[in-house]
């Protein structure tokens, strides 16, 4: 009876260390992405900070440069439209922008860009409907108008709202002025193209299909602070 009774409680015990070798290696796994996280979130509070400091160093109108697969657009950001241009600014810092499709193309009109979601073919039907998960207020100043190379930020229509607020992330490009000006005082215009309207028209006239997408991608590589700046 002993003898059964030992057997039973090395058994006992070997299940035991087995148990405990596992929670052990558990522990450690859970420490290592707890570990991984709390230095992911300290990389990002650190790369925050500098976008921050980024932003306060800009000059009071700022050249961008938007680099595409056609050519490079310069643009300028205007002074009296601040909560845009910061924006814009933080975005191009963090790389939002990188490699996201011209989406919406209409010669004679303008070309858009700036939907995350057009990174992944697999969103294509969702095309225009993506952004950063927030809406920026409307900044409108009357000096500001959709001349040819204007950059504004699209937004969703009137009846959902209201206050005419701006997408987080997506903008437009003036290809046609006279077009446009029936735009006047319902978009934020937010800066000008100083250099690179060319590209712009080659961009517009591209071949285009459903939804105005461009049938050959037209792909924004970066947008970056111009080196003059």
């Amino acid at each position: 009876m002993k003898r059964i009774f030992t057997v039973a409680m090395c058994c006992i015990c070997a299940a035991s260390l087995v148990s405990s070798c596992g929670n052990s290696g558990k522990k450690a796994d859970n420490d290592g992405a707890s570990g991984q996280a709390e230095a992911d979130s300290v990389a990002k509070v650190e790369q925050t900070k500098s976008i921050m400091k980024k932003i306060a160093e800009l000059p009071e109108e700022p050249v961008f440069d938007i680099v595409t697969t056609e050519g490079i657009i310069k643009v300028k950001l205007y002074s009296k439209t601040p909560k845009h241009r910061e924006n814009f600014a933080k975005l191009a810092f963090e790389g939002f922008y990188d490699n996201i499709l011209f989406h919406r193309v209409i010669n004679g009109f303008m070309i858009q860009a700036g939907d995350p979601l057009t990174k992944d073919e697999a969103n294509a039907e969702k095309f225009g409907t993506g952004g950063p998960g927030y809406t920026i207020e409307a900044e409108f100043v009357p000096e500001y108008t959709h001349k040819k190379g204007a950059i504004a930020a699209a937004r969703r229509g009137d009846a959902v709202n209201p206050f005419k607020e701006s997408s987080g992330s997506q903008f437009y490009l003036v290809q046609d002025a006279y077009a446009c000006s029936q735009l006047d005082g319902d978009y934020t215009v937010f800066g000008e193209t100083v250099e690179g309207i060319d590209i712009i028209d080659r961009i517009a006239a591209v071949e285009t299909g459903r939804r105005d997408r461009p049938v050959r991608n037209i792909k924004i590589i970066t947008v970056k602070l111009d080196e003059e700046n």
